[in-house]
């Protein structure tokens, strides 16, 4: 794949590929039709488990006239890729695929995604694309901080800086004292990582005595986990760099499905390689374009591992309005939880990143915070405990204060009721990768 020339004009953001991302809409959907149409036919006729599922559906490739009528086709989730662990949705021969990489498998066989050589180079030409929108250059300096192996998002962000040009500091995660000093030393402009591990990192060079201004960080680069506006400003204020939210699915592709550009006003979504859909949860019907519910996604060019109608159970909406910095694809709204995250908490819905919203900034308190979920008498309970900021006094009238105050404030602003308990600086387990936000006791026995 050739990769296209980054282009810089006056007055206007980069662009990786100028034609591709500023495409016009009927232009984008003409091209969508043409390569979900052969997207359907390659799974169809490579994948035998996608061809039952159509025929259980009572459709074929043939069946598709229009963008629309994608809403016939059957989804497909998590379970299709455990139930053919490890390659049997792959649509290509084995000795075509070039890599793979999978999830962790803790609840079960772990997903695993394959890629052909195609594949790996459209990966890269996505994530630099990506990049480039999020203000970075060839001339910058990638620190890493992804988790490198399995998970897609070290080598993601990896190739994807080298196709943009940049040189590439591939540290992967944990070791963050060692981190924070070659970032320092090296002179990293832009940071790659999860959010919550961006955390930690300003929290260790705060207490390494190391001011902001000796680190040059530019840009962060973060995802692989739900984060909301409060911890945006929270990175912001703390690592001194715009935070770019980048968004993407090991079974879609990995990190660059979409991302955030300079202006922070939604994900562009490289619609020329993806269909975007906003399904009701609960029916599973389409929903209009800019109401909120769960995002499936399609690929369009994948080879090796082509996806129809993927349910993400992310919750967002899309908005096709053109974007101030004149790329014309769909913006995916910040990622508000997903669905299979949502808790009820005595008959009100909630998600944790609308308590991370309530605490993130919230004086008197660090930006650490764990959400226990425990049952009694049916009843779904949760506790949320938090740190007590640094320079509080660490007596048990500070920490009974601070309880008070957070549990009135998630209180009065989401409208639960829930315990809180205040816990000494350090007493929160940190990520050294992505944040494990919510530890589920429910069905704990005792």
């Amino acid at each position: 794949m050739n990769r296209p020339a980054l282009i810089r004009e006056p007055d206007t953001t980069a662009l990786f590929d100028p034609k591709a991302e500023t495409m016009p809409r009927r232009d984008i959907a003409e091209l969508q039709l043409a390569r979900l149409k052969a997207t359907l036919q390659r799974a169809y006729d490579n994948v035998p488990h996608m061809r039952r599922r159509f025929a259980e559906t009572g459709v074929t490739p043939d069946h598709l006239k229009t963008l629309a009528d994608i809403r016939h086709f059957p989804f497909t989730g998590k379970a299709d890729l455990r139930d053919n662990y490890p390659f049997g949705l792959f649509a290509v021969p084995r000795e075509d695929v070039v890599r793979v990489h999978a999830s962790s498998g803790t609840t079960g066989k772990p997903i695993v995604v394959g890629y052909t050589a195609g594949d790996i180079a459209l990966w890269a030409d996505l994530i630099a694309r990506s990049l480039t929108g999020a203000g970075v250059t060839r001339h910058d300096i990638v620190h890493i901080a992804y988790g490198y192996g399995l998970f897609t998002g070290g080598l993601g962000a990896h190739y994807g800086a080298e196709a943009l040009g940049c040189m590439v500091v591939p540290v992967s995660g944990g070791m963050t004292e060692r981190q924070v000093t070659l970032m320092r030393d090296f002179g990293a402009n832009v940071l790659c990582c999860t959010p919550s591990y961006a955390l930690n990192i300003a929290e260790v060079t705060e207490s390494s005595g190391i001011a902001r201004n000796e680190l040059k960080l530019r840009v962060g680069v973060f995802g692989a986990e739900p984060w909301s506006e409060a911890m945006r400003h929270e990175l912001q204020t703390r690592l001194g760099l715009q935070a770019i939210d980048i968004y993407g699915l090991s079974e879609i592709l990995g990190p660059g499905v979409a991302c955030e550009c300079t202006e922070q006003a939604g994900l562009h979504g490289w619609e020329d390689h993806f269909l975007f859909e906003i399904v009701d949860p609960r029916t599973l019907e389409p929903l209009p374009r800019g109401e909120t519910g769960e995002l499936v996604i399609t690929t369009l060019t994948k080879e090796a591992l082509p996806m129809i109608r993927y349910r993400t159970r992310d919750i967002t909406r899309l908005v096709d309005e053109p974007c101030a910095c004149g790329r014309t694809h769909v913006r995916i709204m910040r990622v508000t939880g997903r669905d299979d995250d949502m808790m009820i908490i005595r008959g009100i819905n909630v998600y944790p990143s609308q308590v991370e919203a309530v605490l993130v900034g919230l004086p008197g308190i660090a930006p650490h915070y764990q959400l226990v979920l425990t049952r009694q008498q049916a009843l779904d309970q949760m506790t949320v405990e938090v740190e007590i900021a640094p320079e509080l006094p660490r007596d048990e009238a500070t920490l009974t204060r601070v309880s008070r105050e957070v549990q009135h404030r998630i209180k009065s602003t989401i409208g639960i009721s829930c315990g809180v308990v205040a816990k000494l600086p350090g007493e929160v387990p940190r990520s050294q990768g992505k944040a494990v936000r919510v530890k589920d006791q429910r069905h704990t026995p005792g």
